[in-house]
């Protein structure tokens, strides 16, 4: 289970502009192995305390917070977004470059979140638990952004841990795509978020 992050994990303002080159090298070389693209405008953002903290300190860094309340919200924030050892957590992000391309393609891609799934070989798909915070779409049209939790059972951990595939996809109307079976490096950082 990972422990969620305090103000003791993060750096001060200074500390962090004197290290955020080695950092960022650090993180993003980190990311390669939880930023899954589902299809060609879907990324799946798969959360951990390293992703989590650097976005943190970025956030204060951008915004300059350095008080205790500001920095207890960003805290409880993206706390919510560290896996538990029972799940995974993602941002989904709906990436289109062209403005009227995507304007349009989120007017047809709504409840997209709720057709979002993971499998491990053997079992049923697990689809998002998404968007607890607040509502994100409108009868127009989703957001860009999703926030989704797949919770996992006992026996799907234990497969993972023990060597089981998995797989991403997503089954909506307008959009279906999958990644079957994921990577072996994004495996291994699912097995490290269910530790």
């Amino acid at each position: 289970m990972s422990k969620m992050l305090t103000r003791d994990d993060l750096l001060s303002l200074e500390e962090y502009h004197n290290q955020r080159p080695e950092i960022r090298s650090t993180t993003m070389a980190h990311k390669k192995s939880r930023n899954l693209s589902v299809g060609p405008n879907v990324t799946l953002y798969f959360e951990d305390a390293i992703t989590l903290k650097y976005q943190i300190q970025e956030i204060l860094r951008a915004e300059k917070v350095f008080d205790s309340e500001g920095i207890m919200d960003e805290l409880d924030t993206y706390n919510a977004m560290m896996p538990t050892g029972t799940n995974f957590k993602a941002t989904m992000m709906i990436e289109y470059v062209d403005v009227a391309e995507r304007v349009a393609a989120l007017q047809k891609l709504i409840g997209i979140d709720k057709k979002t799934w993971v499998q491990v070989a053997g079992f049923d798909k697990v689809f998002a638990i998404s968007n607890e915070d607040l509502d994100r779409e409108t009868e127009d049209k989703t957001s860009a952004v999703h926030f989704m939790r797949f919770e996992l059972d006992k026996d799907m951990i234990s497969a993972v841990k023990s060597g089981a595939d998995v797989s991403v996809g997503i089954d909506h109307e307008n959009y279906t795509h999958w990644v079957n079976p994921v990577p072996d490096n994004y495996r291994e950082a699912f097995v490290n978020d269910l530790s």
